[in-house]
């Protein structure tokens, strides 16, 4: 699941900033100078957020293949929390107050086991294109979740525009799916599994809005991404247990594609495209940056129909489409608004 600037979101300073101010008053405080920014570092930190998070969920379907999903979450977080707490603790950073853990650990639960942890469970039921294409949707919850911002975003025609068309690709994609995919032999199943992912993108904006309302942006560092990261590990670890995952999990019968899907997710997933998404956003407009939104879908629909032969159909490209034009125009109109 994704990190959005535009309002996604979590996991460092500026997205939080978004949430409170707009988006003018928030880069004020950066000191941007793009000229002297390496051209080298530049491209491959958007290669990082295009297409290394847009791959993910196509590792997600490779780890499923012999790791239960809450077995993943657990592995994936718990060891980044662990590779992370080293080097913030090699940087000498300050340790949060003892509130902020509290909601660090809250927002953590929310967003990575309930936000991409529940990706994971939905890609037992359907494609990995057809999950990144609902996450996409969740700037249009920001606008539904973010009641203190009602009157704004339902004055404006074209938010609202952008919300229906949205959501009316979603279901657009969901029943134009291939019924000879491996994952979709059942129309249940294809229900229930955008059902989950719509849950977790709910579940994802709602520990975004919960840190960004009670966590100072400019008091971030790697010890808060290290805290949500390790609280979503144990909670993870937990949900395993209670549902019997631990028990069906037999380390030495997890082949080597098992192993690298989760190594990927560990990797690149959660550390080096977080911290090129990071540092993007001290260096280039957020307009710029939060263009991944829009990127992913398409780099995991790409990547799961070459590598994974998930069968994409016309019309569900039509669909990708309607719901990317909604995101845009929602995003658009949001900034216009000032929101």
């Amino acid at each position: 699941m994704t990190i959005y600037i535009t309002s996604k979101t979590s996991l460092n300073g500026y997205s939080l900033c978004s949430e409170i101010h707009t988006v003018k008053t928030c880069f004020k405080g950066y000191m941007m100078n793009t000229t002297i920014v390496s051209r080298f570092w530049l491209v491959l930190a958007f290669f990082a957020i295009y297409f290394v998070w847009g791959t993910t969920y196509l590792a997600n379907l490779y780890a499923l293949k012999a790791i239960p999903p809450f077995v993943i979450s657990a592995l994936r977080y718990l060891v980044a929390g662990l590779l992370l707490a080293l080097l913030a603790y090699g940087k000498s950073q300050a340790w949060p107050q003892k509130k902020e853990i509290r909601d660090l650990a809250i927002s953590g639960v929310l967003m990575l086991v309930g936000g991409s942890g529940l990706v994971v469970v939905a890609e037992q039921y359907i494609t990995s294109g057809s999950a990144a294409v609902i996450v996409a949707t969740e700037p249009l919850w920001f606008v539904l979740l973010d009641q203190p911002r009602w009157k704004l975003y339902f004055s404006n025609g074209k938010i609202i525009a952008g919300l229906l068309i949205g959501f009316a690709g979603v279901v657009l994609f969901a029943q134009m799916a291939p019924a000879n995919s491996p994952q979709q032999d059942q129309s249940t199943n294809q229900f229930l599994g955008t059902v989950i992912v719509l849950v977790g993108a709910i579940l994802w904006v709602s520990g975004t809005l919960f840190a960004a309302r009670r966590i100072k942006p400019g008091r971030y560092n790697l010890w808060h991404t290290t805290i949500q990261l390790v609280a979503a590990g144990l909670f993870a670890t937990f949900l395993a247990m209670v549902n019997g995952e631990w028990n069906r999990f037999v380390w030495l019968a997890v082949p080597l594609p098992a192993w690298g899907g989760l190594a990927f997710l560990i990797l690149f997933g959660s550390l080096i495209a977080y911290l090129a998404f990071a540092w993007l956003v001290t260096v280039q407009p957020p307009a710029i940056v939060s263009t991944h939104t829009y990127i992913n879908p398409l780099i995991a629909v790409l990547i799961g129909w070459l590598a994974a032969g998930e069968a994409v159909t016309g019309l569900q490209v039509v669909a990708l489409i309607v719901v990317l034009t909604g995101v845009v125009l929602t995003q658009l109109s949001k900034i216009q608004a000032g929101g």
